[in-house]
């Protein structure tokens, strides 16, 4: 073997031999992925003042431990609707802030996990377990959750905290039958309340937000704070509200009425919200909406006349219609209903909006992790870009999302700093047939 080898930076070396690198292949530019939803809930148990992640996948074996209920329970509702269709749901408890439960019995004192009247329906019981042992049991609903052996003289210093209950207390622990909690209470609901969720939804990765109710203030807070993200942050993000006047954006989605479920339960407008929030972010860039039968819905709760309808799309409303048992979404718009400076009627189309805040959020997340600080601001740094974006592109058009793109769509120059890359694109939006004109001639 000669004794020259090894690895190389660059080609100097002196000895004969070979030097070989080994590098992985660069990682062609992909699409990003869809499906997070971000709702404010009131709910009754579960973190407080911040996001927390519940992921349609783990909802029914987590839902108990996580969010203090069974995962059908009439608490978790609009929980359930959003991840119909959502793969991940970011979950702020607008009620969060109240009084944890407590109890002390044996010993012990146990204090609910989380503010809440929820931990009201906990019981905690120290049980005997032998001479000098004995056994706590937390109990959910009369249910045993968590059971714990330990000494007697260890005291309340022996026991771990479990997903229901902490323990505190001094001295040794002694039998005493199941107590319950008492005192827990949720937070009143305040309109900071909303503000604190906001606040801390913009440092998230998501697709769409939507507010589940009817007050005014806060929905025009939601639409400032999409129209921020989308303007100032280059965020593509869309909201969903119900009837949300003047909005007139491409940003916000207005639903207009809401559903019956197949359990006799009805959705009004407010509360669809959830629904289409989760719909809205899992449809992918090659999809609408647009006749989407609600999941599990058999009926609408207010109808409307074909004229009635029409007016709602002129208005930009995201309306409900019945249909032989179901409900399905008469047309996927957006609230947008001026037009004018570059927008046409086309951006009503929520397929088309999903088209190009893809493309937006796909190009900043590739410059981001491939290029910024990173490639150099040259000919063939920004040949590499072009290439990046044109394959970004062909994925798309593969898609059916867009239509007749090529390689000359995509320039990449040389901007007017040495730090600086100005870019051009071309791009046509497909959308989805929905409207069917035929002339028969009949001889």
């Amino acid at each position: 073997m000669p004794m020259g080898g090894g690895t190389f930076t660059v080609q100097n070396q002196l000895l004969p031999g070979s030097y070989i690198n080994f590098v992985s292949a660069a990682t062609a530019a992909a699409m990003g992925s869809r499906g997070t939803a971000a709702l404010p809930l009131e709910l009754d148990w579960g973190p407080e003042g911040k996001i927390f992640r519940v992921e349609a996948e783990d909802f029914q074996r987590t839902a108990l431990e996580e969010l203090g209920h069974d995962p059908s329970a009439p608490e978790l509702l609009l929980m359930r609707e959003a991840l119909k269709r959502a793969k991940t749901l970011l979950v702020y408890r607008v009620d969060g802030g109240g009084t944890k439960a407590s109890v002390t019995v044996g010993g012990v004192t146990a204090t609910a996990r989380y503010g809440g009247t929820r931990g009201n329906a906990m019981q905690v019981a120290v049980l005997a377990n032998g001479a000098d042992d004995v056994d706590v049991v937390t109990y959910l609903d009369g249910v045993e959750m968590d059971r714990q052996s330990v000494a007697k003289a260890g005291g309340a210093a022996a026991l771990e905290a479990n997903a229901y209950v902490t323990f505190s207390g001094e001295g040794a622990l002694s039998a005493a039958a199941a107590a319950a909690l008492t005192g827990g209470t949720n937070a009143t609901v305040a309109a900071s309340a909303y503000t604190a969720w906001l606040n801390a939804l913009e440092v998230e990765d998501f697709n769409v937000l939507g507010y589940p109710g009817k007050d005014a203030d806060v929905k025009e807070q939601v639409c400032a704070f999409v129209e921020r993200l989308r303007d100032d942050e280059g965020k593509k993000v869309v909201g969903v509200l119900f009837q949300a006047e003047g909005a007139d954006s491409v940003g916000i989605v207005n639903v207009k009425n809401g559903v019956v479920l197949s359990d006799g339960t009805t959705l009004s407008g407010d509360k669809a919200v959830a629904w289409v929030t989760g719909a809205s972010a899992a449809a992918e860039v090659n999809e609408s909406l647009t006749n989407t039968a609600y999941d599990g819905a058999v009926d609408v709760d207010v109808k409307y006349t074909k004229s009635q309808c029409e007016a709602a799309i002129r208005a930009g409303e995201f309306l409900f219609y019945a249909d032989g048992g179901k409900a399905r979404v008469l047309a996927d718009i957006n609230s947008r209903t001026s037009f004018g400076g570059g927008i046409s009627e086309d951006w009503t189309s929520n397929r088309v909006v999903r088209v190009m805040d893809g493309w937006a959020n796909d190009v900043a997340r590739i410059f981001g992790e491939r290029y910024l600080g990173v490639q150099t601001n040259s000919d063939t740094g920004r040949s590499v870009f072009q290439a990046d974006l044109v394959s970004l592109g062909k994925q798309y058009e593969s898609l059916d999302a867009i239509s007749g793109f090529a390689v000359e769509d995509v320039t990449v120059q040389q901007g007017s700093g040495k730090r600086d890359v100005s870019v051009t694109c071309a791009l046509q939006p497909n959308d989805s047939m929905e409207k069917l004109y035929m002339t028969v001639t009949v001889a």
